[in-house]
């Protein structure tokens, strides 16, 4: 076994690990650190003494720790990970594939990438990367512990910005190619404790991340805000799953320029946010400027999965939506579903070759703050090959108001005239309205009822499509130009692309 060797007053090392055998499913696991008769390379240097005496405890203990610059391996094994624990810069931490990382509730665990710092989190279809709660199966809920935080030097339209949530993190530069690591085959669950009032942090927030940096097969469950948040940056992502998450499943801002294929999101009937939950909810920035660079992501196959055909006895109304069982009581608050795509403030997001069911509002182009109906009027904003079904409105032009009704100060609605959300969505290439879930030919998309499958049957019209990546925003060789609608081309298991790696009943899982 090699020895960490401390270099200068700036502890760079090169810690090359001990080999262990830590899987929670396994009685005969070691936790890391607990033979008497090995040193753990990093005991005092990144990993301390847990209360069971082993040395898996990830942070010192106290709110914020820095990682010494170096580099570090966690080899695979389960750690308890307390307070916000910085990966700063010039500290590269590579976490084996099967690690289980369990967040300290009290501390607000958080892992956070800093700019200059590079974090590879690099699992496999059998053996993902678990990031979750500590409580005891049965008593986990949304807001557990911190989340996963990533900062790179891309560009932003802020310049340099604090991330959201309460970190110290800075953000944002100029490098569109910054490499702050891989992120992959990883699941985060039961992330976003509120530092403060509307200050969590998501399950996973991107700020500013490079296109260098590899990102595919992600699973967030039961966040406490958002699954998934992007400010700005241009890093792409690939197969993400957002799962009974409390407010929008993928929320984009500030210049994010990244693109998108093959994403899951799924709603809990019981569990939405008092900002109102969408699938997706886009902003230029908060004020709806038009400063550079704009929000012009481009996703493509996307499934959103929304409230309406889940419970039959569900109703828009914060009475019933109140968490249920999963409410965390941690002063977060319950509201209202909204929109499956709510794209807002000067946004300019692309979305093609997708599917959503069953939200209250379909679309929802919002010009209170901005031009965003400009943008989507001159082509500047795509939304082509869209299939909804059974919404309780298509389109909706007010914040708030669940009306299709027009209007184009996002304020005023003009009475017995449709939404300009709705006329748009149904003049564009390809899209199409289903009155119901029914008529798509999804094998089972409800969360709550047994075996679900958010797959296509043979014969679905999501299926069998020629000419999907004509438009020359999908011509980059990121996209696979698949010929099919949603993020499955099929029901099989064949085309299961979440088969063996996610898992949609964490809250029972023994860790």
């Amino acid at each position: 076994m090699k020895k960490i060797s401390l270099a200068n007053v700036f502890f760079t090392m090169v810690a090359t690990v001990i080999s262990m055998t830590a899987c929670s499913d396994d009685s005969n696991s070691t936790a890391p650190g607990t033979d008497p008769g090995e040193k753990n390379e990093l005991e005092d240097v990144i990993l301390f003494k847990a209360e069971d005496g082993s040395i898996s405890q990830l942070g010192n203990g106290e709110q914020e720790f820095e990682m010494p610059k170096g580099k570090y391996t966690l080899k695979k094994g389960t750690y308890h990970m307390k307070g916000w624990c910085y990966v700063a810069d010039g500290v590269e931490l590579t976490i084996e594939p099967g690690t289980i990382i369990k967040g300290d509730k009290e501390t607000k665990a958080a892992l956070i990438v800093e700019r200059g710092g590079k974090l590879f989190a690099k699992g496999t279809a059998d053996a993902p990367i678990v990031m979750t709660s500590e409580q005891v199966p049965g008593s986990r809920r949304p807001g557990d512990w911190g989340g996963l935080i990533i900062c790179g030097k891309a560009k932003n339209n802020g310049v340099e910005k604090q991330i959201e949530g309460g970190p110290r993190t800075m953000y944002g530069g100029q490098d569109d190619t910054d490499n702050s690591g891989i992120i992959s085959y990883v699941r985060v669950e039961f992330a976003g404790y509120p530092f403060k009032a509307d200050q969590e942090i998501n399950g996973i927030t991107f700020g500013s991340v490079g296109s260098g940096t590899q990102v595919d097969h992600l699973q967030v469950s039961y966040s406490n805000d958002d699954s998934y948040e992007w400010f700005g940056g241009t890093v792409n992502c690939k197969y993400l799953v957002a799962y009974h998450g409390w407010d929008d499943e993928f929320d984009t801002d500030n210049g994010f320029s990244g693109k998108l294929q093959f994403l899951l999101g799924v709603r809990h009937p019981k569990i939405a946010d008092t900002s109102l939950s969408n699938g997706f909810e886009s902003d230029n920035d908060a004020d709806g400027s038009t400063k550079d660079p704009f929000t012009t992501c481009t996703f493509s196959n996307v499934t959103f999965v929304g409230p309406i055909g889940q419970a039959a006895d569900f109703a828009n109304t914060s009475d019933y939506i109140n968490g249920g069982t999963l409410n965390p009581n941690n002063g977060s608050k319950t509201g209202t579903f909204q929109a499956a795509m709510q794209i807002r403030r000067n946004s300019k997001l692309n979305c093609f070759n997708s599917v959503a069911i069953g939200y209250p509002v379909g679309i929802l182009l919002d010009n209170q703050k901005g031009t965003t109906q400009t943008w989507a009027t001159n082509g500047d904003l795509k939304l082509n090959n869209l299939y909804f079904a059974q919404m309780t409105v298509l389109g909706s032009d007010v914040n708030k108001s669940w009306k299709d009704l027009y209007s184009t100060d996002g304020t005023n609605e003009e009475a017995g005239k449709i939404s300009f959300s709705h006329d748009f969505f149904l003049n564009q290439t390809g899209n199409k309205y289903f009155d119901t879930i029914a008529e798509l030919g999804l094998n089972q998309p409800n969360s709550l009822a047994t075996s679900p499958n958010y797959g296509p049957k043979s014969g679905s019209p999501l299926v069998e499509h020629a000419d999907l990546f004509t438009d020359a925003m999908l011509s980059d060789p990121f996209f696979d130009k698949v010929d099919y609608i949603g993020a499955f081309k099929s029901d099989s298991e064949a085309d299961n692309w979440m088969k063996g790696w996610t898992n949609f009943d964490p809250q029972n899982t023994d860790y």
